[in-house]
């Protein structure tokens, strides 16, 4: 499990690469200009509405969802 301190939006910025080599890096890197994205949330509620709102650079869903599934076995 993911250690609760450390909040999605951190863990996700150790992921971004000016490369963006994989969809996780490109997430990380869009996410990175997103001036609104919930920084210290570890709520998947909270950042999956934000999501579905607000990033048109995510193009599917299922990008968060398998880098929650990440975040949450602490990589």
């Amino acid at each position: 499990m993911a250690n609760s301190s450390r909040s999605f939006y951190d863990w996700l910025m150790a992921n971004r690469n000016a490369v963006a080599a994989d969809e996780l890096q490109l997430f990380a890197n869009n996410a990175f200009l997103g001036l609104a994205f919930p920084k210290q949330s570890t709520d998947f509620d909270d950042i999956s509405n934000y999501l579905e709102e607000n990033a048109s650079y995510l193009t599917e869903m299922s990008i968060f969802d398998q880098s929650w599934e990440r975040y949450q076995a602490g990589r």
